[in-house]
């Protein structure tokens, strides 16, 4: 095929409302979702299982679907037809659970897998963006996910309040997908599409170091399993209040928005993929420590809360520095989808192993399971910068956010 050159030079703010249009899709879907199955009268089997499978489909969708990349297909292909089919499934849930629950988990899938390249072709869109142009900062884009994520938990109750719950959720999720079609297809390139492999031989494997830097990201974003699960319901046992608990995820939100506009000015070598990974390992790792030690005070909650700035966004800023700088042209897709499915898989398997202990065990040792993960993660993080550069642990790299 005839690669065609980028015209132009990328836009910011474009690239900021896809991430704005697709995180408060997200936003909407992942607290709500299961408010709107409540109210369909499910059983709560039923609803845990098609919760579930959202995370089993895009750990099996999101490598392959991400390879299509490196084989000619372009991102933004991949955002309109995924936006789409997004818009078209929510369109259908309501019609679907009036004839029978069971016909959500065909469409639950088919939602699970087009969701499954938005936000990682978005990021490949935006890394590639930044490598192009200095004047393109990744971190301060992909924080307009972040205050769209947390705009869309803000406003969401309120639009529940006004429309009610078996009405708001399928149709500002249809609107929303739509609305993120609409700026897909109005963007302009900013890559090339990549060569298709039989002209270039096989896809190149990704590097050793990337590999483990992909690892360690996955296990320290794992570690949020045990608070994503169990926070709220662990700190209501405690005592703390229903706005106090909003408050506490609101400081969390704040903080990772917070690190995203800030990073820039972090010296250089604070912004090389090792340094990120593992100030995100070690803040995981205290987070873990201090959870299990909390029992509901507020003076310790929220700063741990505040870790979160850390534990996801330098994490997640770390893993897309070392996807930037080591890997290969032809693979950088299947790099942003292994992240994807290797994160999803480990953390839907620490979610797991959180509902067993907390059921025997209670909050403190859930908490407490998580530090392992974090300290594995940092382990990993510091083989990968020995394999890099075994003579300087800790410097710098060819990529920094």
């Amino acid at each position: 095929m005839t690669r065609t050159a980028p015209t132009g030079e990328p836009d910011p703010v474009r690239l900021g409302l896809l991430y704005a249009v697709v995180f408060v899709e997200i936003g909407i879907a992942m607290p709500f979702m299961p408010v709107w199955l409540g109210a369909l009268g499910l059983d709560a089997g039923l609803i845990g299982l098609l919760l579930a499978l959202p995370i089993a489909t895009k750990v099996v969708a999101t490598r392959p679907l991400m390879g299509r990349i490196d084989r000619g297909v372009r991102p933004r292909t991949l955002l309109v037809a995924g936006s789409l089919t997004l818009a078209l499934s929510y369109a259908l849930m309501p019609a679907a659970a009036a004839i029978a629950a069971a016909l959500l988990v065909p469409l639950i899938v088919v939602n699970a897998v087009a969701q499954a390249p938005l936000v990682p072709s978005i990021d490949y869109l935006t890394l590639a963006a930044a490598r192009r142009s200095k004047r393109i900062d990744y971190a301060r884009i992909r924080l307009c996910g972040s205050v769209a994520f947390l705009a869309a938990n803000l406003a969401g109750g309120a639009l529940l309040g006004l429309l009610g719950d078996r009405v708001a959720v399928p149709l500002l999720l249809t609107g929303l997908a739509l609305a993120a079609t609409l700026v897909a297809a109005s963007g302009q390139e900013v890559a090339p599409p990549a060569e298709p492999h039989s002209k270039r031989g096989a896809s190149p494997p990704l590097p050793r170091v990337l590999r483990l830097s992909i690892a360690a990201a996955a296990l320290i974003q794992a570690s949020h399993a045990a608070i994503y699960a169990f926070g709220s319901l662990d700190w209501a046992r405690h005592g703390v209040s229903p706005p106090w608990i909003g408050a506490l995820w609101a400081v969390g939100v704040t903080a990772e928005i917070a690190l995203f506009a800030l990073v820039g000015r972090f010296p250089a070598r604070w912004r090389s993929p090792f340094r990120l990974l593992g100030l995100g390992a070690a803040a995981a790792l205290l987070r873990a420590l201090g959870l299990s030690l909390a029992d509901g005070e507020l003076a310790l909650l929220l700063p741990l809360q505040m870790l979160h700035g850390l534990t996801f966004g330098a994490t997640h800023l770390g893993i897309m520095a070392a996807v930037s700088g080591f890997a290969p042209d032809g693979a950088r897709g299947r790099a942003q989808g292994t992240i994807g499915a290797s994160t999803a898989l480990v953390s839907a398997l620490a979610t797991l192993a959180c509902g067993a202990v907390y059921r025997s065990f209670g909050g403190p040792s859930t908490f407490l399971m998580m530090a392992p993960l974090a300290l594995a993660g940092l382990v990993l993080v510091a083989l990968a910068q020995r394999i890099h550069d075994p003579h300087r642990f800790g410097g710098g790299s060819p990529h920094k956010v």
